[in-house]
Parts: structure tokens; sequence; C-alpha cells
């Protein structure tokens, strides 16, 4: 007796609806891959894909290449759905995940320890995701963006001070000065020395004094770290 998915018309089984048969053997045909096609080439055309199958999220695309073969990484930017729970952000992996596995294909065997694919898949959600959530959620910003990422980089100098006056918990940093160093592009170099990464633009805001960078997680969409920033007194 056919089942639904075997009748002839049916639409080939996802990533997710594929099982081993009895001797371990998985066999996965990806119905939009194309034989030989460079990483770049799937990547292109699965960005594509992802913005006509989700139209209201937002993923960054990246990939990975070592010994074992090569990766795709889809981090998920913002998205209308509330993933605070494990089953929510469970389904929404394997969701995205079937989509992107469409442009691939998987040989392997569970008991001979093999595996071929065209490629490796990994889906995450991002920390700008749960910077958005907050947002959405009114867990509004205490510092207006009048002064933008690229902006502050160029205005801020060694010799300024930042002041960290706030951040998640009993944070023993609370309080302390520290004066500039250097300003590079994803990173502020302090005294200590210590460093203080830089954001996203999305998880950035500056009202000219006040510095707040957004460190959402999972467990507290809206943490953050705030900065009073002191510049040099001019000589």
């Amino acid at each position: 007796m056919q089942t639904v998915d075997s009748m002839p018309g049916a639409p080939a089984p996802l990533y997710s609806q594929t099982e081993c048969d009895e001797r371990g053997n998985f066999h996965y045909e990806g119905d939009l891959q194309r034989s030989g096609e460079g990483l770049a080439a799937i990547v292109a055309r699965v960005e594509r894909h992802l913005r006509a199958s989700f139209p209201e999220t937002r993923f960054a695309l990246s990939t990975r290449t070592y010994s074992g073969g090569r990766k795709i990484i889809a981090e998920l930017l913002d998205a209308p759905e509330d993933l605070t729970g494990r089953d929510a952000q469970n389904s929404f992996i394997v969701k995205v995940k079937d989509q992107i596995e469409r442009f691939g294909f998987t040989r392997s065997n569970i008991y001979q320890d093999s595996h071929n694919c065209a490629f490796f898949c990994e889906v995450r959600i991002g920390q700008p995701y749960w910077v958005a959530l907050a947002a959405r959620r009114g867990l509004g910003s205490t510092v207006d963006t009048l002064v933008s990422l690229a902006a502050f980089k160029k205005r801020i100098k060694p010799g300024d001070q930042l002041k960290l006056i706030s951040a998640p918990g009993s944070h023993r940093a609370i309080g302390t000065v520290r004066s500039v160093q250097a300003v590079r592009s994803k990173d502020i170099i302090l005294e200590g020395p210590s460093y203080l990464t830089l954001p996203r633009a999305a998880q950035f805001a500056c009202d000219g004094k006040l510095v707040r960078i957004a460190i959402g997680s999972e467990d507290r969409p809206d943490a953050h770290l705030l900065y009073q920033w002191l510049p040099a007194k001019a000589a």
C-alpha cells in the first residue's frame, strides 16, 4: 500500500522527514541542488530562497570551509515569532534547516560511521534577534540614537574615558572608569588592558553622552551595558 508521500506527484520529503532505513542508511536528495555547484553560488541561491520563504525574517549567512567539508551558517537577526521557549526555537531551526538542505544532499550510515554531503548546515538564533524581541516587547532603550555606531567610532579618541554605569546582575566593574587606549574596527582597547567589543549597529545606541550596547540573550532579552562617555578635555 502506498503512503501519501510515496504516491506519484507527491512533494519530495524534507530533510527532517527523511528517516534511516533498517540498515542505518540515510539518503536525502535536495530538490534544489545542482551538481558540482560552488559554495558561493549555493549561498546566493539560499539567500534568495530564504527571503522568499520567510519574507518577514532577516538572516545573516556565512560559510566555513575546513578539511572535512564546508558549512553554511544561517544566523537569525529578526523574526516576528517569539522564540523564547525551547520548543519554539527547535521548531524554527528545523523549519529553516529544511529549506537550506533542499540545496544539497546527504548520504550516511549510522552503523558504518560514514557521512557524505554537499555541505553541513547550521541555523543559529543570533543575539540581534533577542535585541529586536526586547524592542518589540517595549523593553525600551534608555538612550536615544543620536550618534550612529560609525560616527561614534570616528569621534571617540584615545584619552577619552568610558564609565560603566549599568550592566546585567552585580557586575564587578560597575562604576569603573577606564581610559581609551585605541579604537579599532571591531573593538576599543581600554586601559587595564581590557577590550570593549563593538556590536552590530542595531545593538548600539548613543546620545553623545551615554552609550548603550545591547547584549540580549534568551533569558534576558533586554540585557545591556550602559556607559558614560567622558571625552578628554582639549588642551
